[in-house]
């Protein structure tokens, strides 16, 4: 038998390492986009069980919102940062699997919760009545983001 060996050139290497950091890191939005009047549409398309993030500035202030699909195929969306830990600055999300897992105080979450539980250590959900879906996607205008930059204003993330 043939001793095989596969010598990997430093440019291969270079990007196999890059993948792997960034597979690390969440997954940022390539289809959404800010609508004329400042709203947000986020494409049902790119979607999926990963967390996809969609950063944001509104009247100077850095925000984020998130969107998933959950267990029974829904689409969630919240903002990216925790109901309680929100004014450390710190109360963001990380997806680990299923669960989101508060950098703050290290609070997991069940993607199955995201706008189903409110109050406590969650993230801020963007409920129905906030928001308008359909086959295509989701909109949600620039008032109600705007109403929601007060819970961004220490964040550090």
């Amino acid at each position: 038998m043939k001793n095989i060996t596969r010598k990997l050139c430093p440019g291969k290497l270079i990007i196999a390492a890059a993948l792997a950091i960034f597979a690390a890191f969440p997954a940022f939005s390539a289809g959404a986009e800010i609508l004329p009047d400042g709203g947000l549409f986020i494409p049902a398309g790119e979607v999926t069980e990963k967390a996809v993030f969609y950063p944001l500035k509104i009247d100077g202030v850095d925000m984020e919102v998130f969107a998933v699909k959950a267990p029974d195929g829904t689409i969630r969306t919240a903002f990216n940062t925790c109901q309680v830990c929100y004014d450390s600055g710190a109360g963001y999300y990380a997806q680990e699997g299923d669960v989101f897992v508060c950098r703050n105080c290290g609070n997991r979450f069940s993607t199955s919760d995201i706008e189903i539980v409110k109050g406590g250590c969650n993230p801020v959900p963007i409920l129905p009545e906030h928001k308008t879906a359909d086959e295509n996607g989701i909109t949600i205008p620039k008032e109600f983001l705007a109403r929601a930059k007060v819970i961004f204003i220490n964040w550090k993330y």
